[in-house]
Formats: structure tokens, C-alpha cells, sequence
């Protein structure tokens, strides 16, 4: 069992070996690092032309809904933050214990008020000679 799995690891390692060799020529290969650049250079090409192709066409191009959706995403974000404060600025308005407290402090000055203007009116005018 241990030779069958001996064996095993040391032809994998032998193979991944061999494939690494490989890799390695066809990269320092000039022919296929030629070919590797003008195939990037043929992908860039093709998608300025698609790019300028939908533009005349008034179409979006994958750029520009990229664009767009970081754009509304951000709008998002700041709608989610107008929306927080509202609710706050809501919970403190509809607050009831201190809608309650504030009425009944008013009520107390109102009344407060009504007995300053009821007292000169009832106290007796008294005239003194000047």
C-alpha cells in the first residue's frame, strides 16, 4: 500500500515537473510570446472597436453600466441616510411623553400668565398726592 502511494507521489511529481519544464520554454519561447502580445493587442483592438461601435449606436457599453451602478449604489447609500435621519427626526416629533410634558408646562404659564393680569386688575388703586 505505502509502495502503490510511493509510486503515485513520484510520478505526479515527475509529471508536474515535466509540465512546468514545458510551461516555462513556451514562455521564454519568442515565437509564442509574440503570439501571446498579439493576441492581447488584437482583444484590446476588438474592444475599443465594439466600444466605439455601441457608442455610435447610442447603446451603453459594459464600462458605462459598471459606471451607473456605482453611481446609483452611492445614491442608494445616501437615500438610506436622508431615510435614518428622517426617522429620527420623526420619533422625536411624535414623541408623546414629552408632547404631554410640554403641553402641561405650557398649561402652567398660561395659567401663571392669567392670575399676574387678574392681580394688578383686582388689587385696590390706591392714590397717592404727588
Amino acid at each position: 500500500m505505502t509502495e502503490d502511494k510511493g509510486l503515485r507521489e513520484r510520478v505526479t511529481r515527475q509529471g508536474e515537473d515535466a509540465i512546468g519544464r514545458i510551461a516555462q520554454e513556451l514562455l521564454e519561447s519568442s515565437v509564442v510570446s509574440g503570439a501571446l502580445s498579439a493576441a492581447f493587442e488584437a482583444r484590446e483592438r476588438a474592444l475599443r472597436a465594439q466600444e466605439a461601435a455601441m457608442s455610435a449606436l447610442n447603446l451603453p457599453s459594459g464600462g458605462d453600466i459598471e459606471r451607473l451602478t456605482r453611481r446609483l449604489r452611492s445614491v442608494s447609500q445616501r437615500l438610506e441616510g436622508i431615510e435614518d435621519a428622517l426617522d429620527r427626526i420623526e420619533q422625536r416629533v411624535d414623541a408623546p411623553a414629552a408632547s404631554r410634558g410640554i403641553d402641561a408646562r405650557l398649561s402652567a404659564i398660561e395659567e401663571r400668565l392669567s392670575r399676574i393680569e387678574e392681580a394688578p386688575a383686582s388689587a385696590p388703586q390706591t392714590s397717592e398726592p404727588a
